[in-house]
């Protein structure tokens, strides 16, 4: 067992929640000097802040900002006040607009560096939520130009509403050069890449900090290295396998595909971005520029394949349904009548699975499932999170509902104030049958009761952080007790 202070250093994590509606051969040569972003030219005409009138430098600033997802934790105005639910507690983000009093205003670069490589603001440490361990590779020509737009966005003079407050010891910052020491980088590059490919690790590992969400967390709560980019629970949310492991990851998925995805937030008749990972597509690699995201994907095509428990049926088409006319999905006035007409065959008021599907979810996904394209309400037909083995993902998703990646985003309900643990299994089953092609589903009210009480494995070290605590400051004032009183004796003895 390691002692208790080195224990306790271990005692933080850093995650972000993004979970993607995903479904489950490099040429060698020298090691080359990664590019950065900040050296590309912009082609974006449509990427936000970047304005002719800017110097390049700023320019170049805002496109890294979008490239390393700053909204998605501090905001469409960079004022902050996001909550990043950790098992310590939450973690509010910070206010990173120029305000001298609330933001970073008063910041040089050399802070913005130590605070992205190192996780240290100029008066505390900071804490792994911002995804330093990450961040901790970014280039300087990257840092320098994210500097330089940072200082122009509109000063936003208050600070964020909540104010991150963990419980001990997480509320001692100073534990953080312990697992900064462990876990900073996060990490390695590899060996044998081409030089998109390691364009593409670099945007992955470090700007998109793609990990923190998708690889699974080891006991100090940093990545499990051997398991990278394989999947992790996320609170209710699941990050699948994004590597090229072909029944449980992305290895059906051609380069085209994942930009595809990664553009657009859809993959048809297989993925669609929700929840954190529509947040991601809708803040960052939509904006992306093409050969980046054709970096992106060649690397995750390069990337080692590791299968997990958590397979994907292969997608069937012959059994997925289609829509009864080409016109139908952005005609909402046909879908209320194919609703109408569809609830009155199935029996208005029937306890059946499809009557409950209709009822709960058929105004929006359509009877069909193919949604509302118009009105942005999600296609379901085909989805790899409704193939999956375990239904976790989706049942999770109708017990909690989905917010909307964006400020005019529709938002997705949860029913489990609504619905009952059996007719949650219903649409569960009706779902993965008749939307996932599935032959069978057999999803029951307590697969549904224990989902909906499963969240992420806290790891010993943080459930007990507290007595550990506690203890070790025990056996400390115990050693210092003993050793004085050494000391006093043999000084008798004199």
């Amino acid at each position: 067992m390691k002692p208790i202070p080195m224990m306790l250093s271990m005692l933080v994590m850093g995650i972000t929640s993004s979970a993607v509606m995903a479904e489950g051969t490099s040429t060698a040569s020298a090691r080359l000097p990664t590019t950065t972003l900040a050296d590309s030219s912009l082609s974006n005409a449509g990427l936000p802040n970047v304005r002719p009138a800017n110097s390049d430098i700023v320019n170049r600033g805002a496109y890294i900002a979008r490239a390393a997802d700053c909204m998605a934790c501090h905001g469409e105005d960079y004022a902050g006040g996001t909550a990043i639910d950790t098992p310590m507690g939450s973690i509010y983000s910070t206010n990173i607009t120029p305000s001298k009093r609330y933001g970073i205003g008063d910041y040089t670069e050399m802070d913005l560096k130590n605070a992205l490589q190192k996780g240290r603001a100029p008066d505390h440490m900071l804490y792994p939520a911002m995804p330093y361990a990450a961040y901790s590779g970014m280039k300087e020509e990257d840092i320098s130009a994210l500097f330089a737009y940072l200082q122009t966005v509109p000063v936003v003079d208050e600070a964020p509403t909540q104010k991150t407050e963990l419980p001990f010891p997480f509320n001692i910052r100073t534990l953080m050069l312990g697992w900064n020491f462990l876990n900073v980088p996060s990490t390695e590059n590899r060996d044998g890449l081409t030089q998109t490919q390691q364009r593409g690790e670099y945007i992955v590992n470090n700007l998109e900090h793609c990990g923190t969400c998708h690889t699974p967390r080891n006991s100090t709560m940093g990545f499990d290295k051997e398991k990278y980019l394989s999947g992790a629970q996320l609170g209710h949310w699941h990050a699948p396998n994004i590597t090229p492991d072909e029944s449980s990851g992305i290895g059906n998925w051609s380069e085209q595909d994942i930009v595809t995805y990664l553009r657009t937030g859809e993959l048809d008749q297989r993925a669609y971005a929700g929840g954190p990972m529509g947040e991601a597509v809708a803040h960052s690699t939509r904006y992306l520029k093409n050969e980046d995201l054709s970096a992106i994907a060649s690397y995750l095509k390069a990337v080692p394949a590791i299968q997990t428990e958590d397979k994907v049926a292969a997608v069937d088409i012959s059994r997925l349904p289609t829509p009864i006319n080409e016109s139908i999905t952005h005609d909402l006035l046909a879908q209320n009548e194919y609703l109408t007409q569809a609830k009155a065959e199935v029996g208005n008021g029937s306890d059946s699975s499809e009557s409950l599907y209709l009822a709960a979810c058929g105004s929006c996904h359509g009877v069909d499932g193919n949604g509302q394209p118009d009105a942005r309400y999600a296609p379901i037909v085909g989805l790899s999170s409704i193939r999956r083995d375990k239904p976790d993902a989706l049942v999770n998703m109708i017990l909690h509902g989905v917010e909307g990646a964006t400020n005019t985003s529709p938002i997705m309900p949860g029913f489990s104030d609504e619905l009952n643990s059996e007719q949650i299994a219903g649409i569960t089953n009706y779902v993965r049958v008749n939307f996932g092609g599935l032959t069978s589903s057999e999803v029951s009210a307590d697969d549904v009761d224990r989902i909906a009480t499963t969240g992420a494995d806290t790891p010993f070290l943080i459930k007990y952080a507290g007595l550990l605590a506690i203890v070790g400051i025990i056996v400390a004032v115990i050693i210092i007790v003993f050793i004085i009183r050494a000391i006093l004796r043999a000084r008798r003895r004199r």
